[in-house]
């Protein structure tokens, strides 16, 4: 029985979930967490909000920002025991709509553009040609309402199987308020993790070099991360999972 994690980004799985993706492993248990926004656009110009991302990553363009993100995933993923499976969608700051404006100019957390309406049924086949019968799917709930979120889940939803949800971090330190609405009518569990646990997700964490700085103030760098982390998992004890009740 494998248990695919269903990562938008670079970063997502492994900070929403990487202590019980650790203790999985240490169990055993095959782990993948599949990454679809993370394609390389091939582009020669950048939206301004693409290129204010870029600097503040450190990175020049979107082939250098692709190649070290998988890098930083790869090196956490190793840490966590999983294998990550890098797909080539692209993120909502490099897609463009047919009359070549920027979808997303400067702003994550919105509505999906109506030109994105096809991209839930395409992750989604890419999803279902992979699948096996009694893999395990965990999706993010998309609080914080990131688009790529929101599309991932739409996309998760599509496939009519049972799905299993995890809490978007670091969005949910920052906007907690979302999560009712987000996890209307599911029941919620934890899954209890230990200290050893907590703390390779947290080393997992601190390899995205490039995106802590960005992410939020609560993980800005690997002492806040280490800090937020632990704070969240003194209080739940593991990590929140979300069913709809049946």
């Amino acid at each position: 029985m494998r248990w695919i994690y269903l990562s938008p980004h670079l970063d997502d799985a492994a900070l929403s979930a990487g202590g019980l993706i650790y203790e999985q492993t240490q169990l055993g248990i095959p782990v993948e967490i599949w990454t679809f926004m993370c394609g390389d656009p091939h582009l020669t110009e950048y939206s301004p909000f693409a290129q204010e991302l870029h600097a503040r990553w450190g990175f020049a363009d979107a082939a250098e920002t692709v190649r070290e993100r998988r890098r930083e995933d790869q090196r956490a993923a190793e840490i966590l025991g999983a294998k990550a499976i890098h797909f080539d969608f692209l993120d909502c700051i490099y897609r463009r709509g047919r009359g070549g404006d920027w979808l997303y100019q400067d702003k994550i957390s919105s509505p999906p553009h109506a030109e994105d309406e096809a991209l839930p049924s395409q992750i989604a086949s890419t999803i279902q040609s992979r699948l096996l019968a009694d893999d395990v799917l965990v999706c993010q709930l998309s609080v914080g309402s990131h688009v790529d979120h929101v599309l991932v889940r739409q996309a998760a939803e599509l496939l009519a199987r049972r799905l299993i949800y995890d809490i978007d971090m670091p969005y949910f330190l920052y906007k907690s308020d979302e999560l009712a609405e987000k996890a209307a009518g599911m029941k919620e569990s934890v899954s209890r993790i230990g200290e050893t646990g907590l703390e390779r997700w947290v080393d997992a964490v601190i390899q995205y070099k490039s995106q802590l700085p960005s992410l939020n103030e609560s993980v800005s760098t690997p002492e806040k991360a280490h800090a937020s982390i632990r704070e969240y998992w003194e209080k739940w004890g593991g990590i929140r999972f979300y069913e709809y009740v049946r």
